[in-house]
């Protein structure tokens, strides 16, 4: 169930530029789910919407959420100010997540880009301890694939935590240069299965490499969210299924998303 409740502020760091790393004590914690997102109320009462933010780590013994966040506007300049021990409003948990279940006995491709990658480590984890439980034959072997800007290459270490990262960044500082599909081709990588999230042209680009490959893909779809609720339309997506909501070819990324199966989606 969605619920307005209280966070504090455990940690806030600095990642790269613009990039910032808050831990939030919030007893929502309990029900997040890899690919799920809260929404962050700004102090600023001239600012009524909370801020959609993708979940980056989940630790449930702590009752916390990990937020790795890009500067983008006044709300986010808020948070970045925020120190330990600081109260915000959050609303939580929104949105669906990736059904792990569907990951079973695969050879699954993480791929994220830019500030998409955080929701991607959160995955990466679920699927390592999910592998612990299952025999050898239904194991995922998780390959990770992530793009950045430059050499500011924001958890990597967390990443190479539970599988093989391999890195794609726009000036040619580390890793593949070019974007995420040019990783994918220098490395001769292969997959069952992919799960992204990302910039639009990069999940337009993996969706039809899956449709070539006839292999699935669960893309996590990043547009500008107001009530993160359903209530506004503000953030549609065309599909094939017509909706029950607004009875038309078209879901709500707050709340029938924010991942889909990337075949269920135009975009």
């Amino acid at each position: 169930m969605k619920k307005k409740t209280c966070a504090k502020v455990l940690s806030q760091i600095c990642l790269a530029p613009g990039i910032y790393d808050m831990w939030l004590e919030t007893k929502i914690a309990k029900d997040a789910a890899a690919g799920q997102f809260i929404g962050v109320y700004p102090n600023d009462k001239s600012t009524l919407l909370p801020r959609p933010i993708s979940i980056c780590e989940v630790d449930k013994e702590k009752s916390a959420l990990r937020l790795v966040y890009r500067v983008a506007g006044k709300g986010t300049a808020e948070f970045s100010g925020c120190k330990d021990g600081d109260i915000l409003d959050v609303l939580g948990i929104l949105g669906n997540g990736y059904d792990l279940s569907l990951l079973k006995g695969k050879k699954v491709m993480l791929m994220g880009g830019g500030i998409g990658i955080p929701p991607m480590l959160e995955l990466a984890r679920e699927l390592y301890i999910q592998n612990e439980s299952l025999s050898e034959d239904e194991k995922s072997e998780i390959i990770i694939v992530v793009g950045y800007r430059d050499d500011k290459t924001f958890l990597r270490d967390d990443l190479e935590r539970y599988g093989k990262v391999y890195i794609a960044s726009e000036d040619g500082s580390v890793g593949t240069k070019g974007n995420v599909m040019n990783a994918i081709e220098a490395e001769k990588l292969s997959t069952d299965a992919i799960c992204a999230c990302g910039p639009m042209p990069m999940l337009r680009a993996i969706k039809k490499y899956a449709e070539e490959k006839n292999i699935p893909a669960y893309i996590s779809l990043e547009e500008h969210m107001a009530c993160g609720v359903g209530a506004c339309l503000g953030c549609v997506v065309k599909t094939k299924e017509v909706d029950h909501h607004s009875h038309v070819n078209n879901a709500r990324i707050c709340t029938d998303g924010p991942v889909f199966e990337a075949g269920e989606v135009d975009i």
